[in-house]
């Protein structure tokens, strides 16, 4: 694989040093191109990969499919990897596709209307629905005999594995997911007023602030509600009881369309939010500080997203002093042998085991593990067919293998 990354910020660097450590003598990873707006950063991650005849850093305007591109042609790239913010994707995703090449990424762009309405029917809330600009190309993609693979990461990623390994292998009928994102992260020391952005900032405001999005089959199908709904206790494996609320995530909208026919009829996603994230989010909505329309100050426009993103802690820049754990995984409920059955499958990490063993924070690295592992076997063509899919459509045991043998470990529990 000659890859091309686009975004080269604390999970773009993750995937890299993982997908180095995994193939040290470039046995199917031959070259990859470390690409970001700022070119000093891309150039700082190569530096730290330290292999100059494997990892070159490029400047690439995300923004601009012709510079990317170019990128593709002047390099021999066979595959496009999206790290960069959600806003962006479909720029990468149409560069990739009109180059001829196979593409990933690790969460998809979505638009909500301006005054949701609430309820049965996601076109009722969404412009564009997460997911639908990629799925609705999988016929052109097929026909062009290119594979896009998205949503790679932890959730979605991991977590969409594990509902195909679940669905396939552990039930007879599987009738209920229930992503679960939580954990125990603290910050010693950390002032009562401080606000920790784990991830990407723009995906972060735009995941918690969109209306979030479950699957209900017996109800129509998709049910929309207003940020920070459906808050529940739920006594995550390993940190301890966690207070989770709904937020949009792609796995509401993947999981059906590959795991109804295994008797799915509902999936939900909820996390756990820090309470000052929340306030903070719930300020910079009201203050019109999560738009990306321009505006005028002073003469110079301005896009308010932009000012929150530049300002606010950066994840590379968070980690060293955090001790606990995070923990992602499915709750099932379903059939087996004629009897109900219920589960949780996870994955937890360390963040001190993380910061030792990889030089990043728990939230980056887990992140990262997920991309490479997808990266990894579309790279020895185990993962492979034409058209756009997410992880759920491909077999779940090789990837599963590949986090055992890399320490990526995971559990299966019964409830």
């Amino acid at each position: 694989m000659r890859m091309l990354i686009v975004g080269a910020g604390a999970v773009g660097e993750s995937i890299l040093r993982i997908l180095k450590k995994r193939d040290e003598k470039r046995e199917w990873l031959e070259f990859a191109v470390v690409s970001d707006f700022d070119e000093k950063r891309a150039k700082e991650v190569c530096k730290n990969l330290n292999d100059d005849n494997r990892f070159i850093p490029e400047f690439v305007d995300a923004k601009s499919k012709e510079n990317m591109k170019i990128l593709i042609k002047k390099y021999n790239i066979d595959f496009v990897m999206d790290a960069t913010s959600p806003f962006l994707s479909n720029f990468i995703f149409d560069a990739a596709f009109e180059s001829g090449v196979n593409y990933g990424n690790m969460g998809t762009w979505s638009v909500p209307k301006d005054d949701p309405k609430f309820g049965l029917g996601i076109e009722n809330s969404y412009i564009e629905p997460m997911t639908k600009y990629n799925f609705d190309q999988h016929e052109k993609w097929k026909e062009n005999k290119q594979m896009a693979c998205i949503c790679m990461g932890i959730d979605p990623g991991v977590v969409n594995v594990f509902a195909r390994y679940a669905a396939e292998y552990i039930f007879d009928e599987i009738k209920e997911i229930h992503v679960k994102d939580g954990g125990n992260l603290t910050v010693p020391g950390a002032a009562a007023d401080d606000i920790v952005f784990g991830f990407n900032v723009w995906t972060v405001i735009d995941e918690c602030m969109n209306p979030n999005v479950e699957w209900d089959k017996s109800k129509g199908g998709f049910i929309v509600e207003d940020a920070f709904a459906g808050e529940e206790k739920f006594m995550m494996p390993e940190v301890g009881e966690n207070t989770l609320i709904k937020i949009e995530h792609e796995e509401t909208v993947t999981m059906p369309r590959y795991l109804e026919k295994f008797g799915l009829e509902r999936v939900t996603y909820k996390i756990a939010l820090d309470d000052n994230l929340i306030n903070a989010l719930k300020v910079i909505n009201k203050l019109g500080l999560r738009s990306t329309k321009p505006i005028q100050v002073s003469g110079l426009s301005i896009i308010p997203r932009d000012v929150v993103a530049a300002c606010a802690p950066q994840p590379k820049d968070i980690g060293n002093e955090m001790t606990g754990m995070m923990c992602v995984g499915i709750h099932c409920k379903g059939i087996k042998d004629g009897k109900n059955k219920e589960i949780i499958i996870y994955q937890t990490f360390d963040n001190q085991k993380s910061i030792r063993d990889w030089g990043m924070q728990a939230v980056v690295a887990q992140t990262g593990f997920g991309a490479a592992i997808s990266i990894e076997l579309i790279a020895k063509g185990i993962w492979k067919d034409y058209g756009v899919f997410s992880p759920e459509y491909f077999n779940p045991i090789p990837y599963l293998e590949i986090m055992e043998e890399s320490g990526f470990n995971y559990k299966v529990k019964n409830i």
